[in-house]
C-alpha cells in the first residue's frame, strides 16, 4: 500500500491519539456527598445519581451510584462483568436474578454479585424502588 504525505499527516495524529493512555482514576478524598447536590440522570423513567468513582488509599477501584427505579422496570438487561457489585436496597423491593436463581430483596436487604456471574434485577413492587450500587474493582 502506498501512502501519500497527506495520508500520513492524517494518520499519525489518529494513531497517536489511540495510543494515549486513559487517565488514571483519582484517589478518593474524604468528603460529604449531599443527596440534594447530586446530579440526576434520567433515563426511561429511572433516576440515577453518580456518587463517587475512584481509588481507595490502597489503589483499589470503587464506584458508587444510586438509582430510583420505577415500578416493573429494570435498569438494563441481565449481564456479567469482571468486577463485583454490592446492591443495598433503601426502599421498595427488587426481584434479583443471579445465575438463574430469582430472589426478592426488600428495603434493608443487601445483594452481593460475584465476578462474571450473569445478573439483573427489576422493581417487583408498585412503588419506586431506590437502591445503592457499589462496584468493587471496576476498571
Amino acid at each position: 500500500m502506498k501512502l501519500s504525505r497527506r495520508d500520513l499527516a492524517l494518520l499519525v495524529p489518529a494513531v497517536a491519539a489511540a495510543q494515549t493512555p486513559k487517565a488514571a482514576p483519582a484517589k478518593l478524598a474524604s468528603t460529604v456527598y449531599r443527596y440534594d447536590e447530586l446530579k440526576v440522570k434520567e433515563t426511561n423513567g429511572n433516576k440515577q445519581r453518580a456518587v463517587l468513582d475512584g481509588l481507595t488509599h490502597g489503589g483499589f477501584a470503587v464506584e458508587l451510584h444510586m438509582t430510583e427505579l420505577g415500578p416493573g422496570l429494570a435498569p438494563h438487561a441481565a449481564h456479567r462483568h469482571a468486577h463485583e457489585e454490592i446492591v443495598m436496597i433503601r426502599r421498595g423491593e427488587l426481584e434479583v436474578t443471579i445465575e438463574g436463581k430469582v430472589s426478592r430483596a426488600t428495603a434493608g436487604s443487601v445483594v452481593s454479585v460475584a465476578s462474571n456471574e450473569l445478573h439483573g434485577w427489576k422493581n417487583a413492587g408498585t412503588e419506586p424502588a431506590e437502591y445503592f450500587v457499589i462496584a468493587l474493582g471496576k476498571a
